[in-house]
C-alpha cells in the first residue's frame, strides 16, 4: 500500500517509510493513498469474534501490507502482553448511568496512549529492518500529558531510538509529570517549555521541517520521527478498539450485529475520534461521532459552524490532555472529505498564517459523521459525581466530557460507547473533589493516596513510581532546537 502526504500530489511512500519519517517532508500528515477496502459483513462477524490480538493483526495488516502476517503477529503480541493489567486490553463496561465505557486504560502508563505506543515501537523496528536502514531514530514529539508518558514507556532501552518529549510547564498534572520525570533515563527525556501545548506542538513542527537541522541529522545518521498521532503508526492501533468494542456488546447481546453504535470521544489532537471515522470507512457500523471538547472548544465551533478559529484565549482546565487549540489530525479528515491537497494545504497555510479558515460549503455537508459538544470545569466535576452516584462508577476528567457529551447527545436512539482514555487516578484532585465535594489535603502524591483511600486499592504502575523524583529541565519555547541539539551531542 502507498501512503501520501495530504500536502502535496507527488509525495508517496510505502507504509514502512511512513511510519519511521512521522511526518511528511511537506509539513503533511500521511494517509493512505488509496482507502483500504471495507470488510464484507461475514469478515466483519468473524472479526469480531477474534482475541484482541488477531483483531490487532488483521485491521494493521489491511493498512499495511508490507508487513508479513508474521511480523504483525510478533508485534501485537509483544505490544498487547503481559504489561497490561486486563487481558481483553480494552474491556466494556456494563451499562453505567445510561452509557457503555471502553477502557482504554490498562496499559503500563494507565492511558488509552499506551494501546498505540506499545506497538509504535515495534512497528519502526520491523521498518527499519524491512528497509535495512541503519541511521538512529529521534523520535521528537509534543505532549500535553499522556503521550510523553506512553512514548518513554514504549520506546524505553529500545536501541537505536531516542526519545525527546516537550511538554508544558505547568500544564501537565501532577501524576503526569510524576510518571514522565520517573521515565527520564537512559535513551528518553521530558523537557518543560515556558508555553503551552500548541506552542510546543508548532516549535516541533519547525524542528521536523527545518531542512538544515534535517541536513545536521543525517550527518551524525540520525533521522526524526514522531510519536504522536500524526504518526500514521500511531494512529493505525487505535482503529482496532473500536472493532474490539462493538464485539464485546454483540457478544454480551446488548446490541445485534449491525446495528449502529455511538462513540463519544474526548478529543484534542484529534487522533482518537479519526480512528473511528477510520475503523466506519471499514465497515464498522458506527452511528455518530461524538467530538467532545472541553472548555477549550474550537473543534465543537467548528463542526457546528465549519469554521476553524484558534484566536481565542486559552484555557487550563481540569482536563489538562485536551487543552488544546490546533487539531492536528483534523488534516487527515480535510484531506479525506476534500481529496484536494492544494486545498487542504490552502486551508493550513491560512491557519498558520492567520489562525483561522472556513470550509467551503459543499465540504461542510460532509462531516455528517461527526456530532460534538463541550464541557466546562464545572460540567466535568458534575458529570464524575453524576456517573459515581448513579452507577458507583468513577472516571477521570476527560472521560467525563466525552460521558456528559453523550448524556446530552439526542440525535438517534443507537447505544453509546463512551471512550474512557485515562484511569482515574491520574487525575486524583478532581476527581475525588468532584466525588466526596472535598478538596484534597494536598496535590500529587497524598491526593492520590486519598483518592484511593475512598475508592480502591491504587494500580500496580503508579506504585511503581511512586517513590521516584527528578529535576525538571524548564526551557523558552526559542530554546527547544538547540536543546534537541544538546541532548544529541550536535
Amino acid at each position: 500500500m502507498i501512503y501520501r502526504s495530504t500536502r502535496s500530489a507527488n509525495l508517496e511512500v510505502s507504509g514502512a517509510s511512513a511510519i519511521i519519517q512521522g511526518l511528511a517532508p511537506d509539513g503533511g500528515l500521511f494517509v493512505p493513498k488509496v482507502f483500504p477496502e471495507a470488510f464484507s459483513k461475514n469478515e466483519l462477524k468473524k472479526l469480531l469474534e477474534l482475541s484482541y490480538q488477531d483483531l490487532a493483526g488483521k485491521i494493521l495488516g489491511r493498512f499495511l501490507p508490507d508487513y508479513t502476517p508474521e511480523q504483525l503477529a510478533t508485534i501485537v503480541k509483544g505490544a498487547y502482553g503481559a504489561q497490561w493489567d486486563d487481558a481483553k486490553i480494552a474491556p466494556v463496561t456494563e451499562n453505567k448511568a445510561g452509557s457503555y465505557f471502553l477502557e482504554l486504560f490498562h496499559g503500563p502508563t494507565l492511558a488509552f496512549k499506551d494501546i498505540a505506543l506499545q506497538c509504535l515501537p515495534r512497528l519502526m523496528k520491523t521498518a527499519l529492518f524491512n528497509q535495512a536502514d541503519n541511521r538512529d531514530i529521534v523520535i521528537l514529539t509534543a505532549t500535553s500529558g499522556d503521550t510523553g508518558t506512553a512514548a518513554m514507556r514504549g520506546f524505553q532501552g529500545l536501541d537505536k531510538t531516542r526519545v525527546i518529549v516537550f511538554y508544558p510547564y505547568q500544564g501537565v498534572a501532577p501524576i503526569q509529570l510524576k510518571q514522565m520525570l520517573s521515565e527520564s533515563k537512559d535513551n528518553t527525556v521530558a523537557i518543560a517549555i515556558e508555553g503551552n501545548f500548541d506552542q510546543a506542538q508548532t516549535k516541533v513542527k519547525q524542528i521536523f521541517n527545518d531542512q538544515d537541522m534535517r541536513k545536521l541529522l543525517a550527518d551524525h545518521d540520525f533521522t526524526f520521527s514522531s510519536a504522536n498521532s500524526m504518526n500514521v503508526g500511531r494512529l493505525l492501533p487505535q482503529v482496532v478498539y473500536y472493532f474490539y468494542a462493538y464485539g464485546q456488546l454483540v457478544a454480551r447481546g446488548d446490541i445485534a450485529m449491525g446495528d449502529p453504535v455511538n462513540y463519544s470521544v474526548p478529543t484534542g489532537n484529534f487522533g482518537d475520534i479519526l480512528a473511528g471515522y477510520y475503523a466506519k470507512k471499514l465497515g464498522l457500523p458506527v452511528g455518530k461521532l461524538i467530538c467532545a471538547s472541553n472548555k477549550n472548544n474550537v473543534l465543537t465551533d467548528f463542526f457546528k459552524t465549519g469554521h476553524y478559529d484558534k484566536n481565542r484565549d486559552f484555557y487550563v482546565t481540569n482536563s489538562p490532555s485536551m487543552d488544546i487549540l490546533v487539531s492536528s489530525n483534523l488534516e487527515r479528515l480535510l484531506f479525506d472529505i476534500s481529496g484536494d491537497p492544494d486545498l487542504v494545504k490552502g486551508l493550513m497555510d491560512q491557519l498558520k498564517e492567520t489562525g483561522e479558515y472556513k470550509l467551503p460549503d459543499d465540504l461542510r455537508e460532509k462531516l455528517s459523521d461527526f456530532a460534538a459538544d463541550y464541557a466546562t470545569p464545572e460540567e466535568i466535576e458534575g458529570e464524575i459525581k453524576r456517573v459515581y452516584d448513579e452507577s458507583g462508577y468513577v472516571i477521570d476528567p476527560h472521560t467525563a466530557v466525552a460521558s456528559l457529551a453523550a448524556h446530552r447527545f439526542t440525535g438517534n436512539d443507537a447505544k453509546t460507547v463512551v471512550l474512557s482514555t485515562a484511569s482515574p487516578y491520574k487525575f486524583p484532585e478532581t476527581v475525588y473533589h468532584a466525588v466526596s465535594g472535598q478538596a484534597v489535603t494536598e496535590k500529587g502524591i497524598p491526593a492520590l493516596k486519598q483518592l484511593a483511600e475512598l475508592t480502591g486499592d491504587l494500580p500496580a504502575s503508579i506504585k511503581e513510581f511512586l517513590g521516584a523524583s527528578a529535576q525538571e529541565i524548564v526551557i523558552p519555547p526559542s530554546e527547544m532546537e538547540a536543546e534537541v541539539k544538546r541532548q544529541l551531542g550536535l
